[in-house]
């Protein structure tokens, strides 16, 4: 008797340790959907905020002109993207600042490889009802809308989409992710007597934590013998580590305050739909290559007005350039020379 009575207290602890179990299961998934809750409507609420009307707008300084149309994107065709980040020191409020860097991310959904070309802000081209003129002018002649079509018109590209930020913004994207690891090539110093030398370069060689400053410093370095060549280069780089470090699961689960941090400084025309789009064709893609444009084989060099300007050879040739580009993956190994014999070596060796 006394050992069936024991056999009952042993089933009901059993019972309250399932049902603890399913309570304790139950209150970390709630917890855990609560969280994804959150962090979705936080996410949308803080793209929200970047949003601007996607529009056509008319050129700043010229109110006659025709609008600049801007490229619709399906989703299933390739997209483009032009970064500008400008120099917005010295301008009054509502001026336009120069591109002071321009690249393309272009991005295939099919193959999910992602291109990124950087353009010399010095490249001496067309501004549709402008005449000619160095490439970094078309934002402040036209706005984003001219900017995308000058930019897009030299690499043979419809540009559908514009981010622009200034070095603050970029500065406190850096900051919020917590820096970023990078090797410096080497030392750089340049003394930068406009705002009472905020923005003096003073960077050691070596491998390091770049933070905002620090990084600003980095991708804005263009004294020495290449010049802009050497920093758009740097910047393609860094642009790499930046994109890597954004798909960190830390840096995900944290991408609400990171977008807020930058919202005050970035402009766009990328409705919330197209950011959530673009976001998941960007975490699936990988980089296939880097390029400057126009590379050095099709660089002119020309002086307009007594000063040094960046022409092309050959425009049509450029375009190719892109277009082979954008077939090309560097991240896939070149096949090597084979050492083994060919077949009919192998027959002859049989034979003898």
């Amino acid at each position: 008797m006394s050992k069936q009575t024991n056999q009952v207290p042993k089933e009901k602890n059993k019972k309250k340790k399932w049902k603890w179990f399913f309570v304790s299961l139950s209150v970390i998934l709630g917890a855990a959907a609560a969280f994804l809750i959150y962090w979705s409507v936080g996410i949308y609420s803080a793209l929200d905020n970047f949003s601007d009307p996607k529009e056509t707008k008319v050129p700043v300084e010229d109110a006659e002109a025709t609008p600049v149309p801007i490229p619709d994107w399906e989703g299933k065709e390739r997209v483009n993207i032009l970064l500008l980040g400008g120099d917005a020191r010295g301008l009054d409020e509502g001026q336009i600042a120069r591109s002071d860097s321009i690249l393309v991310a272009s991005f295939d959904p099919v193959t999910k490889k992602a291109h990124l070309f950087s353009v010399l802000r010095d490249t001496y081209v067309n501004i549709e009802g402008h005449g000619k003129g160095r490439i970094n002018t078309a934002l402040a002649l036209g706005d984003y809308p001219l900017a995308m079509k000058t930019v897009g018109d030299l690499l043979g590209l419809d540009i559908q989409y514009y981010v622009y930020t200034d070095f603050e913004g970029f500065k406190k994207l850096i900051d919020t992710i917590g820096g970023i690891y990078f090797d410096v090539e080497k030392d750089m110093q340049y003394t930068d007597n406009a705002d009472g030398n905020r923005y003096d370069i003073d960077l050691k060689k070596g491998y390091q934590l770049l933070d905002g400053d620090k990084a600003l410093q980095y991708v804005r370095f263009r004294h020495d013998a290449m010049s802009d060549f050497t920093r758009t280069e740097r910047q393609r780089n860094f642009l790499q580590a930046v994109s890597k470090e954004l798909q960190s699961t830390w840096n995900i689960v944290r991408m609400k305050k990171i977008l807020e941090s930058v919202q005050p400084y970035v402009s766009m025309n990328i409705s919330v739909m197209d950011m959530l789009k673009l976001g998941q064709l960007g975490v699936k893609s990988h980089v296939a290559s880097t390029t400057q444009i126009p590379p050095m084989e099709l660089i002119a060099e020309d002086r307009v007005g007594g000063a040094s300007v960046i022409g092309i050879s050959d425009d049509e040739e450029l375009r190719d350039f892109v277009q082979m580009t954008l077939e090309q993956d560097d991240t896939i190994p070149t096949p090597t020379e084979s050492t083994t014999p060919t077949d009919g070596a192998e027959a002859t060796n049989q034979q003898q």
